[in-house]
């Protein structure tokens, strides 16, 4: 059976760009234009523009939509002051993760209900919708706002001397993993300083409908920017060591066993999963995810097994790639936590060849990004 491919309201406008297409998570998306490598240093040294409009939103409102989420959720959502986000993970009963996402807490509406999006992966919008409308109560209304949102991101070390003159919001004020409300543009947006290119940059939320005028308005703004596809956005994220669904994190792994405890609030209110993690906590980490930089010319790839010293499989590729701002392979990994030390040296196997990598703690490449989340 033919499954039909989405689009974005973009779509037309990467074919005019001279995007390539490929099918990703469902959806026809450019993967590069001009070319990975020049992209990539497009948003290491300037800026870049991306398309992320098959991103999922989904809306809660009501008197009780921070206690709800904060139910769903392994951090401590309770902490989020309005106007702020929160990177975290959302667990099924045994701890594996239904997705990782980000929460914005929007002012409270003038009838004192609470506000939030939930910003979900392309790949488990379905999933997460339905998770979450599974546990709805009377206290917060769940609504899937992605069919009717698009979603540009403006990254790279000049992103704000680019966007600032575009918007009437004052970007020097907007701190990191915060949002606000304003025009880009003269087109009515939700600003969030965030990103996954571990670059500054901002994430411009619009109306489904006003996201090709949007893309123009920036494409044709004083300064330049180029368009950027997944390919480079892979690489950058690679480069600053962000997970990605489907790689370092899946329903098979939990926050705890992922190098992701930071987001796992445990003293928190009870939420979904904290109990399996607590149990795996206690228990003690066996594996976890680790940055390997190659010595040798060889390139790493997902699933290539990875060796200690006598020969014995300890862990596997989750992600990997050359990287073009350090000329040389690096990779996200998991391995027994025995051989997570920094400085630990493995063996990729590639090809059948043995070829030598040092764990190291990412990012591998420290960008202008203004802060750790």
């Amino acid at each position: 059976m033919t499954v039909e491919l989405l689009r974005t309201p973009l779509y037309e406008v990467h074919q005019r760009e001279g995007g390539k297409i490929v099918e990703f998570a469902g959806w026809e998306m450019p993967v590069e234009y001009a070319g990975i490598k020049q992209e990539h240093l497009a948003v290491r040294q300037n800026i870049g523009l991306f398309d992320l409009s098959h991103m999922g939103e989904i809306e809660i409102v009501g008197r009780g939509a921070v206690d709800f989420v904060d139910g769903l959720v392994t951090n401590n959502a309770k902490r989020i002051v309005p106007g702020q986000c929160m990177y975290t993970c959302m667990c099924r009963e045994n701890g594996g993760i239904i997705d990782d996402l980000i929460i914005y807490r929007f002012p409270d509406l003038e009838n004192g209900d609470e506000y939030i999006w939930l910003v979900v992966n392309a790949s488990n919008c379905a999933k997460d919708f339905a998770w979450i409308k599974e546990h709805e109560g009377a206290q917060a209304k769940v609504t899937d706002l992605s069919a009717k949102t698009a979603l540009l991101a403006v990254q790279g070390p000049k992103a704000q001397e680019f966007l600032q003159p575009l918007t009437d919001s004052d970007l020097e004020v907007l701190s990191y993993y915060h949002l606000t409300r304003g025009t880009v543009a003269g087109i009515p947006a939700v600003i969030s300083r965030t990103g996954y290119t571990g670059e500054d940059g901002f994430e411009l939320y619009v109306d489904w409908n006003e996201a090709e005028k949007l893309w123009e308005a920036l494409r044709h703004a004083e300064g330049g920017i180029e368009p950027i596809g997944l390919g480079a956005r892979d690489t950058l994220r690679l480069e600053a060591g962000y997970s990605l669904y489907g790689h370092e994190i899946t329903e098979e792994t939990s926050p705890v066993n992922s190098t992701l405890n930071w987001v796992v609030s445990l003293n928190s209110a009870d939420f979904i999963g904290k109990a399996a993690l607590k149990a795996q906590k206690d228990e003690g980490i066996k594996e976890a995810i680790v940055g390997l930089v190659m010595q040798s010319r060889a390139i790493p790839r997902q699933g290539y097994e990875i060796e200690d010293a006598e020969g014995n499989v300890v862990g596997h590729i989750t992600s990997g790639t050359f990287s073009p701002s350090l000329s040389r392979g690096v990779a996200l990994a998991r391995v027994a936590k025995s051989h997570s030390s920094v400085g630990t040296e493995l063996k990729v196997v590639v090809r059948g060849r043995r070829e030598p990598a040092l764990v190291q703690k990412p990012p591998f490449v420290r960008g202008s990004v203004r802060s750790s989340r």
